[in-house]
């Protein structure tokens, strides 16, 4: 991590490097959401050969987006946030020399989840666009935060009014049909996030993050396709770290240090699923 000195009217920032240093972003010191951990599935979700167009909705610095642009070497991606600081770091990171393997093929769009299709659409998010959706939508609802209202964390981790709701809407108009939506969220929301996707998606897959084996999941990573029927399946759990310590188990510093796919760690998330 190195400090960047901030600019005017910008934040001040650090250079963080992902995956080992494939990807370096660019993310505000305070005040917004900083990712690590959780961006970095969510862009080890897709297959390595992976052809399409990845939308990272709510992209924040850009860190899932980018990863999965690392990893997945002919796909198209699009970071969309609405936040001017995060724009800026994404735009900036896509400068350094680090990720010139991938910047090419990797475009910023200043769109608001919360808008309306037509809205979005006008920024560039136009019906149909993707192949996938990648996203890491705010985790609590208003009354449980602890971020000081009206800042750009807050609007990180708080879910407005309309809920998850709202980012499913704009993720399945994103989506081509047959689409696949991957989302990672907290554990206990699991039932507001079933009912979000409701007849939007189906072949839903849940994969239970836990911190160790004898602990229970904090976190899902949920994979599902627009317009399926199919049937949804809970997946065995992705362990995180032995029973001692903060080392990560082996599987998982791979995904993190190397850039695994998740399938390596988690066969089963990469069984090939029938859309309808």
């Amino acid at each position: 991590m190195a400090l960047r000195v901030a600019e005017a009217g910008r934040p001040l920032t650090t250079v963080d490097a992902f995956i080992g240093g494939r990807v370096e972003a660019i993310q505000p010191t305070h005040g917004h959401h900083r990712s690590g951990l959780e961006a970095v599935l969510l862009g080890a979700a897709l297959e390595p050969d992976f052809a399409g167009t990845i939308v990272d909705l709510g992209a924040g610095a850009g860190v899932a987006g980018m990863v999965a642009a690392a990893r997945c070497a002919v796909a198209r991606v699009v970071l969309a946030d609405r936040d001017a600081d995060a724009v800026a770091c994404a735009r900036a990171a896509l400068m350094r020399p680090a990720n010139g393997a991938f910047a090419s093929r990797v475009s910023i769009m200043v769109a608001d989840i919360e808008a309306t299709e037509a809205e979005r659409e006008s920024a560039g998010l136009s019906r149909g666009l993707a192949d996938a959706v990648l996203t890491n939508p705010p985790f609590h609802p208003p009354a449980t935060t602890t971020a000081p209202p009206g800042t750009a964390r807050a609007a990180a981790h708080v879910l407005s009014k309309g809920g998850l709701d709202l980012w499913f809407r704009a993720a399945a108009s994103v989506l081509k049909p047959d689409g696949r939506l991957i989302v990672i969220f907290r554990a206990d929301g699991i039932a507001g996030l079933l009912a979000a996707l409701g007849t939007r998606f189906g072949a839903v897959d849940i994969l239970p993050l836990q911190p160790r084996a004898d602990h229970p999941a904090h976190r899902i990573l949920v994979g599902a396709i627009k317009g399926s029927r199919a049937a949804t399946r809970l997946l065995p759990p992705l362990v995180l770290h032995g029973a001692t310590g903060s080392t990560y188990l082996s599987a998982v510093e791979d995904i993190l240090r190397d850039g695994a796919g998740l399938a390596e760690a988690c066969p089963v998330w990469g069984a090939e699923r029938n859309a309808r």
